[in-house]
């Protein structure tokens, strides 16, 4: 595996294996395709490594069937690499009003990241995927100031990808690892629906 220099290097007092093995806060945002399916590719790679892994999904609909959860649960349980756990939180496509459910999404995402901190205090996966999880801080569901305080104190080895459009400037700010995913061309443009295999 090539090695990559750092271009600078702290004077924290850790070693290089200390410092390269420090566990990564990772966010996933911008108006493009492809953050959920990279975080799934982090899954993936993590449970090569023996890695057990917690997915938790805020916004897709717990009735979607997509093609990662069925491989990395395939995975998970095929007794090799780590353990793959599959949560989802609330019921779908949150931005699409219905009367009267607002309140229980608000209140599905808060048990949600009530789960993660009582999983993050008990150390119970080395990877953490919060997919579409910017949306319910964005929305007020989840209050940033705790998810941050929460990501920045957590013990152990446990990586944290957060995945979503219009991530808070405070979780970028507090993140070790910020990609943007800017769109440049989309089949939607056009006027095509998702596809198999492609979307899901």
């Amino acid at each position: 595996m090539p090695q990559g220099k750092p271009a600078y290097v702290p004077d924290d007092g850790l070693t290089t294996r200390q410092r390269r093995n420090r566990p990564l806060l990772i966010v996933h945002t911008g108006p493009g395709k492809g953050k959920s399916t990279a975080a799934f590719g982090l899954a993936t790679r993590g449970w090569s490594q023996g890695w057990d892994i917690g997915v938790f999904q805020f916004v897709k609909s717990a009735k979607w069937r997509i093609g990662e959860e069925r491989a990395l649960r395939v995975l998970g349980g095929s007794g090799e690499g780590g353990r793959v756990d599959w949560h989802k939180m609330g019921e779908g496509w949150s931005w699409i009003q219905r009367p009267g459910t607002e309140q229980d999404h608000a209140a599905d995402a808060a048990e949600g990241w009530a789960q993660i901190k009582r999983d993050l205090a008990a150390e119970s996966y080395r990877l953490y995927v919060l997919d579409e999880f910017t949306y319910p801080m964005k929305w007020g569901w989840v209050d940033v100031d705790d998810v941050v305080e929460t990501l920045t104190g957590r013990t152990g080895q446990q990586h944290v990808v957060i995945t979503g459009r219009d991530a808070d400037p405070r979780l970028l700010e507090a993140a070790d690892l910020v990609t943007e995913m800017a769109k440049v061309k989309h089949p939607m443009d056009a006027g095509q629906k998702g596809q198999r295999g492609i979307e899901w």
